[in-house]
């Protein structure tokens, strides 16, 4: 992999990770259109690692106070009750489906998952599931003309089995063309969850799912002779400084903004791939995947 295909890669990768268009697909397509090697599932991961440090960083007090909560309430069962100590809980509670569908099905991930008619199909699924969801919420928000606003809900309602619900949309991630944070957020809006609380529990739920997928590759790298370690670090950097700017941004569209422009980009672009690959201009199949 050479410093601009990293540089490149890289910026797709931080601006991509938290859009719900997913950035997993955008890696495959830059890498297809390019005419680049797929940079493949390990470099996905790993550059992973940069944006989910964005994530900290933004997050940090948050974080902070969650950790904090959470390991007292390991010794005090008065701190049980506390939102924070039970977000932390509910965070473990919600990792679990991704990290059981992501060993189980490891194989696929790397391979067959990343044909681009599969990607292509998912992002046109997924792109309606996130419309509908999103103009479920606007409705609710808005009322109408025979129906007052109806209160969605906050983080403060979480429990158990949202959380696990949250953390199986999260799992179908796995595919490329679906996307974390629009397979999270939009399972929110369908369980009744404003659009920032689902937005801010999809950022929380995926730091660990990521960091431990990015540092499983990474082992796995590490042990490796054919990873182009200075590119890679590169992208990961560079994935990290401009995912960082990506959150500030979209915490503060959501807030005011519909999810339709992601809605017609995500369906267009996967039209065009469909209409690409069976007009022979681009090839389903990966190239050798990028060292």
């Amino acid at each position: 992999m050479s410093w601009f295909e990293s540089l490149i890669l890289g910026l797709v990768q931080g601006l991509t990770e938290f859009l719900p268009v997913s950035s997993s697909a955008h890696l495959r397509l830059t890498a297809a259109f390019s005419g680049w090697k797929d940079p493949g599932a390990a470099f996905t991961a790993i550059t992973q690692i940069g944006t989910e440090a964005a994530v900290l960083i933004y997050f940090r007090k948050d974080i902070g106070r969650i950790i904090w909560a959470w390991a007292r309430s390991l010794t005090d069962k008065a701190m049980r009750e506390d939102h924070d100590a039970q977000m932390g809980w509910l965070v473990i509670v919600g990792s679990i489906p991704i990290g059981v569908l992501g060993l189980l099905f490891k194989d696929q991930i790397e391979g067959p998952f990343r044909d681009l008619r599969i990607t292509a199909t998912m992002l046109i699924v997924v792109g309606v599931v996130i419309g509908v969801a999103d103009r479920m919420a606007a409705r609710d928000e808005s009322g109408g003309r025979h129906r007052a606003p109806k209160q969605r809900k906050t983080l403060d309602d979480l429990r158990v089995k949202d959380g696990l619900i949250f953390g199986i949309c999260q799992s179908m991630a796995l595919i490329p063309g679906v996307s974390r944070s629009g397979a999270t957020i939009s399972g929110g809006l369908f369980m009744g969850y404003r659009r920032e609380a689902a937005a801010r529990y999809s950022f929380l739920l995926a730091i660990p799912a990521v960091l431990a997928s990015g540092l499983f590759e990474l082992k796995d790298a590490m042990e490796s002779d054919h990873v182009s370690w200075g590119p890679t670090i590169f992208a990961t950097v560079i994935a990290f400084a401009s995912g960082y700017a990506v959150i500030a941004w979209f915490m503060k569209f959501i807030s005011t903004k519909s999810f339709m422009p992601f809605v017609w980009y995500r369906v267009a672009l996967g039209i065009v791939i469909i209409a690409l690959v069976a007009a022979g201009v681009l090839s389903p199949h990966a190239a050798e995947s990028a060292g």
